[in-house]
């Protein structure tokens, strides 16, 4: 049976369509750029995990980026709101035999290889993980099977999202890790550790 495997979700990186919270402030070219880094960051920080990896596109398959089919399995999120395409990835990759599951986005300079490597040691003796962001969703979710409840009756996007997955799992054994800064707004961009210091000015 296999063991491990990572979900990355991402948008595809076109200009207007991501980080337009960030951009508002910043501009579409400079926001694309900065999604771009993200993208790279997170594409370095899971590169080498000892797991199996699949990268979920939001709107269609790019075969010559840089995900590397060598070591990325690429997808097409679907479903009709977050949850829902959550939800879904899980399934597909479960449905392929894997034991231990952990989804994140693509949204975080702060994610490191290591955490992502500590929350699949601590799926190995709890039921779910996950990784808190500042803004009150979270980051990483590591499930050993589907829970519905978790995808379901969420307000996306808004600081509600933690508290409401949090009150879910009060039957089940789970394990909180760090929490760490994402990359929606101008004010998560100057917490980061984001070295392209130009557009912050």
């Amino acid at each position: 049976m296999k063991s491990n495997a990572l979900i990355i979700f991402i948008r595809n990186p076109q200009l207007g369509k991501v980080k337009t919270r960030l951009a508002k402030i910043i501009g579409d070219v400079n926001a694309l750029e900065v999604y771009k880094d993200l993208l790279l960051h997170t594409m370095n920080e899971t590169q080498s995990l000892e797991c199996d990896k699949f990268v979920f596109y939001d709107q269609y398959i790019v075969t010559d980026d840089i995900w590397s089919e060598n070591l990325y399995e690429k997808r097409v999120q679907f479903g009709e709101d977050l949850g829902a395409k959550m939800q879904n990835a899980f399934q597909n990759v479960f449905d392929l035999g894997y034991q231990n599951c952990i989804i994140i986005g693509s949204d975080l300079f702060d994610l490191k290889s290591d955490i992502i490597d500590n929350a699949f040691k601590k799926l190995q003796n709890n039921e779910v993980v996950i990784g808190p962001a500042e803004d009150g969703g979270y980051y990483l979710l590591g499930l050993k099977n589907i829970i519905p409840s978790l995808f379901k009756n969420k307000k996306w996007g808004t600081s509600t999202v933690l508290s409401s997955t949090i009150k879910n799992l009060k039957d089940y054994k789970i394990e909180v890790i760090e929490t760490l800064n994402d990359i929606d707004t101008f004010e998560d961009l100057k917490k980061s550790n984001y070295k392209f210091k130009t557009i912050l000015e």
